[in-house]
C-alpha cells in the first residue's frame, strides 16, 4: 500500500516540466493581453518583456489590428563551479477585431519596459453611422 501511494504522488511530478513546456509555448506564440475602451478610445496592451520596438509590428487591414514579431531571449548565469545558458527563440502574433466605431486610421502604439499599448480612438456617432445624402432634382 505505501508503495503505490508513494508512486502516485511522484507521477506529478514528472508531468511538472511537461506542463510549464505547454504555458512557455503558449506565452511565445500568442503574449498575454488586456483590453479596455473609453468614451474616445479603445486601449490594448501586450505584455512583450524582452522584445525590442524594432522586433514588433502592428498591422490594420480589414478591422483586424494584429501584433507580431519575433522574440530573442537568452539567459547566461554563472558559478564559482557552474555554468547556466539558455537561448529561446519563436515569433508571436495576436489579433484583434476592432468594433465599427474604432478609427484605425488613428491609431498609436507605445512600448514601454517590456508592455506595448496600442491606442485606438473611436469615431464620434455621426463618423460612425454614416451619412445622409441628400437627392437633388436634376
Amino acid at each position: 500500500m505505501v508503495e503505490s501511494n508513494q508512486s502516485a504522488s511522484l507521477w506529478p511530478h514528472l508531468y511538472e516540466p511537461f506542463s510549464r513546456i505547454g504555458t512557455k509555448l503558449k506565452n511565445w506564440l500568442a503574449p498575454a493581453s488586456d483590453a479596455s475602451s473609453s468614451d474616445n478610445a479603445y486601449r490594448i496592451t501586450v505584455e512583450l518583456p524582452g522584445v525590442t520596438e524594432e522586433d514588433i509590428e502592428l498591422t490594420a487591414e480589414n478591422g483586424l489590428l494584429t501584433v507580431s514579431g519575433e522574440k530573442v531571449e537568452e539567459t547566461e548565469e554563472k558559478g564559482a563551479t557552474w555554468y547556466f545558458s539558455e537561448r529561446q527563440y519563436g515569433s508571436f502574433r495576436r489579433s484583434f477585431r476592432m468594433p465599427e466605431d474604432a478609427d484605425i486610421g488613428k491609431t498609436e502604439a507605445h512600448v514601454k519596459d517590456g508592455v506595448l499599448t496600442i491606442t485606438v480612438p473611436r469615431r464620434t456617432p455621426d463618423e460612425s453611422q454614416g451619412k445622409k445624402i441628400p437627392v437633388k432634382k436634376s
